[in-house]
């Protein structure tokens, strides 16, 4: 069991994968010089009033930079509404770093992340709020993947096109996510959001030792005489104590999810399980 379990880690150092890759090999969306990101899914965090609140979840383009993959790692930006909301010319909104969030349609994605980039925008977020626009329509590939909401889209380049010397991120949502975030707006918030696309190892080392386990129980011999039933006496003072435990571990993992936490978690599951 140690043997397998150390080469599975060592696996797992060596060989990881994005978290959000959508696809591999997709012809349909052919990679070249300043267009040639790999399709990953981003998590768009929310902050109102400095109140942690939703978190949505986008597809990343294939042009601008590449996102980071470590939540520490991201900053809090503003998030500003377009205006024009196409952002198909010039915004007239004066950004220092913020976040613009953007129609999709009228005009090219690149078109829109350029723009955006001019105006001092440190990222996009591209809302796909209607139809297949006639100008996209060549230009992008739906998910195939089952998981991914019917309204993400790989935004892609042109084939012919030259003006990709993008250097902020672009990031597409969907169109429940794109109400949400303009209602916050529009209440006369201030919104902050904050994009990464985590990665996550090629093994996740809690199912091998799920599967380990089972193994093990599986070569378990059975003792029990016949008609025996499994019946467990708990008196009342035990179940109260259940039910205490089990609600402060409850809280404890509401108040403190986070990565540590979770590999916490691992652990003691292992513990417990061995």
């Amino acid at each position: 069991v140690f043997l397998i379990t150390a080469l599975i880690s060592l696996v797992c150092q060596v060989c990881s994968v994005t978290a959000g890759d959508i696809v591999h090999d997709d012809d349909l969306a052919p990679k070249k010089p300043g267009c040639e990101n790999d399709f990953v899914l981003v998590k768009v965090q929310t902050w109102v009033d400095g109140i942690e609140d939703a978190e949505f979840v986008g597809v990343g383009a294939r042009f601008g930079t590449t996102i980071v993959s470590k939540e520490k790692n991201a900053n809090q930006r503003r998030l500003i509404l377009s205006d024009p909301r196409d952002c198909c010319s010039a915004p007239k909104n004066k950004l220092a770093n913020d976040v613009i969030m953007v129609d999709r349609g009228h005009c090219k994605f690149t078109t829109k992340a350029n723009y955006a980039q001019a105006a001092h925008a440190s990222a996009i977020l591209i809302i796909n709020n209607q139809k297949d626009d006639m100008l996209e329509d060549k230009y992008i590939a739906k998910c195939q993947t089952p998981t991914f909401h019917a309204e993400l889209y790989k935004m892609v380049c042109e084939p012919d096109e030259t003006d990709l010397d993008i250097h902020i991120p672009a990031v597409m949502l969907p169109q429940d996510a794109g109400t949400s975030l303009e209602k916050m707006l529009i209440s006369n918030s201030s919104v902050s959001v904050q994009l990464y696309s985590p990665t996550r190892p090629l093994v996740d080392i809690a199912e091998v030792f799920l599967w380990l386990m089972a193994d093990a129980l599986d070569e378990i011999p059975d003792t029990r005489p016949v008609g025996s039933g499994g019946i467990v006496d708990i008196n009342t003072t035990s179940a109260i104590l259940f039910v205490v435990v089990a609600s402060c571990f409850l809280v404890m993992l509401y108040k403190l999810m986070s990565y540590w936490f979770v590999e916490l978690l691992v652990v003691l599951f292992c513990i417990g399980g061995v």
